[in-house]
């Protein structure tokens, strides 16, 4: 790269910047690009992976061909047979992970066992066989091809109708994300993909069929496999975002608070993210809970994901700005609000008697994640209030908030270990409630969120940071929650550390997708969840592990939304070791980008836009120079490096002396 960065001040919706890093396929119909493996007699198995190649495929006897999509898909399969033995079969099966290739069975979609092949009869002789729309298949990078017969069977090609984001352009991205560091780039687009692939038609829920059937404990091996479908009707609507693209196929609010704000900052496409939302309000009691995940999940009480519906409320309404729609569902937030406080008792703090949450063990007590979590969206019900003008709640939310606070310091801060404890009765350090405690503010100063910070980097392992309310467990889900709290206390090289330590390593690992995140791994890097006893059962490609694709974005390169859809906004870098950032991203108001190279812990070539009717902070702590609008403005930074009351625009800023930034 030159020592000058290309900078966007066009949305990037009409010129999509570093296309080349966008997983998402360019057409819908997607060939196999590679053979990776034969069985049996088969004839130029090559010939199915190139459109031009006009010479069948011929399987003589008992044969199978497996192919790598090199990266995990989704979709709905076909094959065109030239000729066949009038009692012949196809059979495919696939797999997300290299280690459940297979000719017998899939990788799983249920608590134990493996998936059962799809099987083609071609008893109807030449022509093109395609998969019935509930055996689409969520997510697999490979695919393998059997057939079982003694004759032979001659197949023209081999086709998967991609089924993915079926209302998005797929490669026309509304962000985007550049550095010096290409791992983190790799990163990025990884994490929007992650969600494209995880939002479905909504007709294709994952239908369940051996819920609470079959379970965890239960042993079957092969050859015993077991039927799935995917023709569960989850929602409204033509388009609807999910937790994971195999499995599980429905909505869980606690996946949303990750992926809304991935999808906020890459393909913006909110439709989705509400019609989740409106299912989840559609479903809530009359005595204001709100569901664990949608049917055919059982009906489950869960605090914490409570708290996360409420939550994903608020956050559509930062990025959509849709005022109209956040006051439709104002009265059932509210009554929200009063469920989750209903638990609290006379500590100030709830008092949670549900132990369903994000497969962490333990849940109960004065727990600190999930009141870190009751602290956060209380705070941020009264920045709705505001915007609604609703008067009636500010006293009574703002006391229980710092009620919470003072109690949750009291009685779980444990200042020689620097961390919260789970709850009074136990000598366990979560890492979900303390990165949740920074992140909610329940801390009391910045010494005490940096004595947080550097505890859990004490922590890391190999393989990145431990969450030990999982037992052996490296959740990438609750430790994207970890990057931000590193940023947060101002240590951005101890979160571009974890990024590059923990998700370089799904983004590379042989036995992953290496274009899409896993929901989670044991500590000692086996491709097992603790949680599961069923490890073919994990999904790799799961929303909740998408948090690195906002949080470079409003860390490391500094643009984050203030106030709805960015009418307010602050651009505040933390490039840690990075020496050039280049990111943008559009709301309905507009398009936001910024771009800068840092040397000798200077700024240089610093600019940014924002749009025009917008008014936001420029914050470069350290620096000293002057911005210049377009226009000729020049508004110098003041002594702490800040400028305030920016109006929206094109800047520059020109850096008056060396100085060393902090970020």
């Amino acid at each position: 790269m030159g020592s000058i960065i290309p900078f966007f001040f066009i949305p990037a919706c009409f010129a999509v910047p570093y296309a080349e890093y966008i997983y998402a396929p360019p057409s819908r119909t997607l060939i196999p690009p590679a053979v990776i493996g034969v069985n049996g007699s088969v004839t130029t198995p090559e010939s199915l992976t190139n459109a031009s190649d006009v010479r069948p495929a011929v399987f003589n006897g008992p044969s199978s061909v497996t192919f790598d999509f090199q990266k995990n898909v989704a979709g709905i399969v076909s094959v065109n047979v030239a000729s066949a033995s009038s009692d012949a079969f196809i059979g495919v099966t696939f797999s997300e992970s290299s280690l459940y290739i297979s000719e017998q069975s899939c990788d799983a979609t249920a608590d134990a066992g493996f998936d059962s092949p799809l099987w083609f009869s071609l008893v109807d002789g030449p022509g093109t066989y395609t998969a019935a729309e509930k055996h689409n298949r969520g997510g697999f990078r490979y695919m393998t091809l059997v057939s079982n017969t003694t004759g032979s069977v001659s197949l023209n090609f081999v086709t998967v109708n991609f089924t993915a984001a079926p209302k998005q352009d797929l490669r026309a991205y509304t962000g985007y994300f550049h550095s010096n560091d290409q791992l983190l780039n790799r990163i990025w687009y990884a994490g929007a993909y992650t969600n494209q692939l995880s939002t479905i038609d909504p007709a294709m829920g994952n239908a369940l069929p051996w819920f609470q059937i079959i379970t965890s404990t239960d042993t079957i091996a092969l050859p015993e496999t077991i039927q799935w479908w995917s023709n569960y009707t989850i929602s409204n609507g033509s388009s609807v975002l999910t937790d994971g693209a195999k499995r599980d196929r429905l909505i869980w609010p606690g996946d949303m608070s990750t992926s809304l704000e991935a999808i906020g900052v890459s393909t913006y496409d909110l439709y989705s993210i509400k019609v989740a939302l409106e299912l989840l309000f559609g479903l809530q009691k009359e005595n204001g809970r709100l569901p664990y995940a949608s049917p055919p999940f059982a009906d489950t009480v869960s605090f914490t994901y409570h708290c996360h519906s409420l939550n994903g409320l608020s956050l559509y309404y930062l990025y959509s700005g849709d005022l109209e729609w956040l006051s439709k569902y104002w009265n059932q937030f509210k009554l929200g609000i009063d469920y989750a406080l209903s638990s609290v008792d006379a500590t100030g703090l709830a008092n949670i008697t549900a132990s369903s949450d994000w497969l962490r063990f333990g849940m109960g007590g004065h727990n600190i994640e999930a009141n870190s979590l009751l602290y956060y969206v209380l705070n941020q019900g009264l920045i709705l209030a505001a915007v609604l003008n609703d008067t009636s709640v500010g006293n009574i939310w703002t006391i229980k908030a710092r009620n919470i606070k003072a109690a949750a310091n009291q009685h779980l801060w444990d200042h020689d270990a620097g961390l919260f404890r789970d709850n009074e009765t136990t000598t366990l350090y979560p890492q979900d409630g303390n990165v949740w405690a920074v992140k909610s503010n329940l801390t009391q100063s910045l010494s005490q969120i940096r004595q947080i910070s550097q505890s859990l980097r004490n922590r890391w392992g190999k393989y990145g940071a431990p969450a030990p309310e999982a037992g052996r467990t490296v959740s990438p889900f609750i430790s994207g929650f970890e990057l931000q709290a590193h940023y947060i206390a101002g240590n951005p090289n101890s979160a571009l550390e974890l990024l590059r330590l923990e998700w370089g390593f799904m983004m590379d690992d042989p036995r992953m997708t290496n274009s899409t995140f896993i929901e989670g791994y044991s500590s000692d890097g086996s491709l097992h969840y603790e949680p599961y006893t069923n490890d073919p059962r994990v999904s790799h490609s799961h929303g909740w592990s998408t948090g690195p694709t906002s949080i470079l974005m409003h860390y490391a390169a500094g643009l984050r939304l203030k106030s709805a859809a960015g009418a307010t906004w602050s651009i505040a870098p933390q490039p840690g070791d990075l020496t050039f950032v280049d990111a943008g991203f559009v709301t309905k108001l507009g398009s936001f980008a910024v771009a800068f190279e840092v040397r000798n812990g200077t700024y240089q070539h610093l600019r940014f836009s924002t749009p025009v009717g917008t008014i936001g902070d420029l914050v470069l702590p350290g620096s000293n120079g002057t911005l210049i609008s377009v226009n000729g403005l020049k508004v110098a930074l003041g002594a702490d490096g800040v400028a305030s009351g920016l109006a929206g625009g094109n800047w520059t800023f020109v850096p008056r002396s060396p100085a060393r930034t902090r970020g």
